[in-house]
């Protein structure tokens, strides 16, 4: 690699030794197959689940490889698909948008402005439309003088299509309220969900929604008490019933809650058509303005009227959320406005988005056989890519303008992020920048791996086996720390 492409793309932990390319070590490949091998014994992994693709980025040693081009389930190292194509098709600066609209402008009344007809609140993906950010664009729209609101609410969220992806689709695993299981749509107001308090009392448990919402009644009376640890909280939760209750909603908690413990949670427990319509008859209410009745789903006229805006973080910055905590809905939000900027007519968006992805890898000379693409997240059973195509994707990535935001997003060994426990006072402590995938079945870290002359390698190693996420990750972190002690 030339020094120069090294002082654009590299931090200055990396850049030691990188235009000081040596010879290639005849017994490397060996070495490297003989620690995988006994690191597989010891974990009770057959040989034959692991995959990688180990190489300096200065491709000043050939590639060490291991089954790199059979497709294996990555788990959430798929997001480094997602965040690569991401930052060169949407650029850094990409930022999702909120907007109120009416069909018409406001006109004057007694008391204020008055909009005729429904209050018109369009998603444009939007990672961070909170409630703080709702209630400014509220308050956005009182500062103009508007009081009175006729026509009700309508929600558009038709940049996607569908405009609920949610709908329909079965749950990924048995615990559809977490925030990991949440599918995003083009609102994703406050991510789908809902602050869950929960109280052990002396008899079972108590809960209250955060902040309370008019209709929403939270019971926990059916919980029972247990002995586990209280961050070991969610192992006996069970899936909430909903129920209708006159003109509100019943949430009826499940399962067991250790004794003496307290937990605030964010769950997805609530409607997000019902959440984000009481949020903003709750919060214009506050502000003193009154709302019509009715709620819907639909898309804004034309020629609707913006009244008042929310614009998110650049991508770069929500690449860092979306790598360090591996949140998948965020991925999924980043994936789904890579097909809605590409998508045709009645496209569906993830059909638009797989064919960005396609795109992008043939104009980078790389192979797209046998990679399947579900939804971006890595959260998916179907999800295929091999070593070999996602080593490939981290060297064109390097070879760009974007390579620096790519590793700050990436965990750092045994830092920040999903890696901060692991791979802790070695050699790549502190230096290692890698995705981490985690499924049942599946496990895998990949990104970049300074060795011990500061030479950046590519790195990526997938284990597919049913114990993978039991018995896996020393496998891997064995690796790194292996490259980590090259010379």
């Amino acid at each position: 690699m030339r020094a120069g492409l090294c002082a654009i793309v590299l931090p200055l932990a990396l850049l030691a030794g990188c235009a000081a390319p040596q010879a290639p070590g005849p017994a490397q490949a060996a070495q490297v197959a003989q620690v995988a091998q006994a690191a597989l014994a010891r974990a009770g992994l057959p040989p034959g689940s692991l995959a990688y693709a180990l190489q300096p980025l200065d491709g000043s040693r050939p590639a060490l490889t291991q089954r790199a081009d059979d497709a294996m389930v990555p788990g959430s190292a798929m997001k480094l698909v997602t965040a690569v194509v991401a930052l060169d098709r949407l650029g850094i600066n990409h930022r999702g948008r909120t907007e109120l609209l009416a069909a018409s402008a406001p006109v004057d009344g007694v008391d204020g402005s008055v909009i005729e007809g429904p209050l018109i609140l369009r998603g444009g993906a939007d990672p961070d439309l909170d409630w703080p950010a709702l209630w400014w664009l509220l308050r956005q729209l009182r500062e103009r003088g508007v009081r009175d609101i006729r026509g009700g609410l309508v929600v558009d969220r038709t940049l996607f299509t569908p405009a609920r992806l949610d709908v329909g689709l079965p749950p990924f695993d048995d615990a559809p309220e977490f925030a990991y299981n949440v599918i995003p749509d083009a609102l994703h107001f406050n991510g789908s969900l809902l602050d869950i308090e929960l109280q052990a009392t002396p008899t079972g448990a108590a809960a209250r929604a955060l902040p309370a919402l008019p209709g929403l009644t939270v019971d926990a009376s059916a919980m029972t008490l247990s002995t586990r640890a209280c961050k070991d909280w969610d192992e006996d939760w069970r899936p909430a019933q909903r129920q209708a209750a006159g003109d509100g909603w019943v949430l009826k908690l499940q399962g067991s809650f250790p004794a003496g413990c307290q937990q605030r949670a964010s769950l997805q427990l609530v409607d997000r058509q019902l959440l984000v319509a009481a949020a903003v008859r709750q919060l214009w209410r506050e502000l003193g303005g009154t709302l019509g009745p009715g709620d819907a789903e639909a898309a804004a006229p034309p020629g609707a009227v913006v009244l008042a805006t929310h614009t998110g973080r650049p991508l770069a910055e929500v690449l860092r959320g979306v790598m360090k905590r591996s949140d998948n809905a965020l991925a999924r939000l980043v994936y789904l406005q890579l097909g809605a900027q590409a998508a045709q007519p009645g496209e569906p968006t993830l059909a638009a988005a797989d064919r960005v992805v396609r795109a992008w890898f043939a104009a980078h000379a790389l192979d797209d056989r046998g990679l399947v693409l579900d939804n971006g997240s890595g959260l998916s059973r179907s999800e295929r890519i091999s070593p070999a195509q996602l080593a490939g994707l981290l060297r064109a990535n390097q070879a760009g303008a974007q390579a620096p935001e790519l590793l700050a997003a990436l965990p750092v060994a045994g830092v920040d992020g999903t890696l901060s426990r692991r791979l802790k006072d070695g050699p790549a402590t502190g230096l290692a920048r890698l995705k981490t995938g985690t499924l049942r079945d599946a496990v895998g870290l990949a990104g970049l791996v300074p060795d011990a002359s500061g030479r950046p390698w590519i790195f990526v190693s997938l284990i597919n086996d049913p114990e993978a996420a039991k018995k896996g990750r020393p496998v891997l972190d064995a690796l790194v720390d292996w490259v980590a002690a090259q010379r």
